[in-house]
């Protein structure tokens, strides 16, 4: 069975942020790829919420789980995007809905951001 995913308040302004930086910095085109790129993302997420490719990330809150944007490069649907660098915080809410709570830069320390 799928879950769905829904996006906090804080992972919403996380995307619109990092999309808004990337048309800036690299036109329209590539803001539109990681746009396909992190969608791609979610929905693997949503498909195997503890997936290989995730990582058990309780070291910042209870029940999180993380996923690099870069493993869905073959599941998008845009040109491939050449160094994706976000990942994805996200948990099961145990109801089937998998709740995205931050999309946060590779470098950043997500202990400052949840």
């Amino acid at each position: 069975m799928t879950a769905t995913y829904r996006l906090t308040a804080s992972a919403k302004a996380d995307i619109t942020r990092v999309l808004g930086e990337s048309a800036f910095r690299h036109g329209q085109d590539a803001r539109n790829r990681y746009a396909a790129l992190i969608l791609a993302a979610l929905k693997r997420i949503a498909n195997a919420p503890d997936g290989h490719l995730t990582l058990d990330r309780t070291d910042v809150r209870p029940d999180v789980r993380c996923f690099h944007i870069r493993h869905s490069r073959l599941e998008s649907t845009g040109q491939p995007v050449g160094r994706p660098v976000h990942v994805v915080f996200y948990r099961s809410t145990g109801s089937g809905i998998i709740e995205v709570i931050r999309v946060l830069h590779e470098r950043t320390d997500p202990t400052r951001h949840m």
